[in-house]
């Protein structure tokens, strides 16, 4: 069982690249071809990094998508732990 709680990608977003960067959301989001309320909602937890977005964060941070898409899965799978009980479901194979 895991027991790290990762953060969410827009927390990590936020505090990693846009404010050390000296960055706004409404700069950030203008800059990335997404609305300033998506980007707002994505920092704020509200929502997830989708595969577009991970392209667009990468090229704009210099990182990759694979990246973004990793802390995503890294994120979700974390709160489906927290949701599913997999103690009952037998081993088929």
């Amino acid at each position: 069982m895991i027991t790290n709680n990762p953060p969410h990608p827009g927390e990590i977003l936020n505090e990693l690249y846009i404010k050390e960067n000296g960055l706004t959301i409404s700069k950030t989001a203008a800059n990335i071809g997404i609305s300033r309320q998506s980007l707002s909602e994505l920092v704020n937890g509200k929502n997830g990094i989708t595969a577009q977005t991970a392209l667009r964060l990468a090229k704009a941070f210099n990182t990759s998508a694979r990246y973004w898409m990793n802390l995503q899965a890294a994120y979700d799978l974390k709160k489906a732990e927290q949701i599913v009980n997999v103690d009952e479901i037998p081993e088929l194979v």
